[in-house]
């Protein structure tokens, strides 16, 4: 029979050695980024930035009759329309919850009181530097059209809570994605909602 001895020890964190820009575009730019490894080898890694913006927010939008707004538009990069919560870029050095407000009453219309910070993290941790940080806006009104961008073309759909993945689900189609962190970002929303007892 075999036994397996699990040790504790502490990852040491890599350090960074130099950040070096390759390119940079009007709203982006690549990176190689040279770190020292836990062997003490030095590794180049290619990454992107975003230009000029100082963070990400996307906004979990809870109703007031129950129900989970979403916003689906194109997305270039993938070729397809997207199914997201709302988003948007800190692109004019404001406090994050302030952006996630006005993301939230532009692209859809709605707005909320009630906007709480509930994650943070990393969006694609092996491409890119983006940090996404999550609201939660509850008892959401519909108080305005859309104020969207001349390249911004949002439809905004709402989903009721109790069959929230079935419906989600049934929007994915040959050109249409589900944006795949709206699952997780929609538990962590509910839990929240839950240990308050709102």
């Amino acid at each position: 029979m075999a036994s397996w001895i699990i040790k504790d020890f502490k990852m040491e964190l890599p350090c960074i050695i130099n950040k070096k820009t390759l390119w940079q575009g009007n709203f982006l730019k690549s990176l190689i980024i040279e770190y020292k490894d836990h062997r003490g080898k030095i590794i180049p890694w290619e990454a992107f930035q975003r230009v000029g913006v100082k963070g990400i927010v996307a906004v979990v939008p809870f109703t007031e009759d129950n129900r989970v707004v979403l916003v689906k538009q194109f997305r270039p990069p993938v070729e397809r329309f997207v199914v997201e919560f709302p988003a948007g870029l800190n692109d004019r050095d404001e406090p994050l919850v302030t952006v996630a407000q006005r993301e939230l009453l532009e692209e859809t219309g709605y707005y909320s009181e009630k906007i709480v910070k509930i994650a943070e993290g990393p969006l694609s941790s092996g491409a890119s530097t983006e940090i996404l940080t999550v609201f939660l806006a509850t008892k959401c009104i519909n108080t305005q059209g859309q104020r969207l961008d001349d390249v911004e073309n949002i439809e905004v759909i709402t989903l009721s809570i109790n069959n929230f993945y079935e419906s989600l689900f049934s929007l994915q189609k040959e050109d249409t994605y589900i944006d795949l962190k709206i699952p997780g970002l929609f538990e962590i929303a509910r839990r929240h909602c839950s240990e308050s007892g709102k």
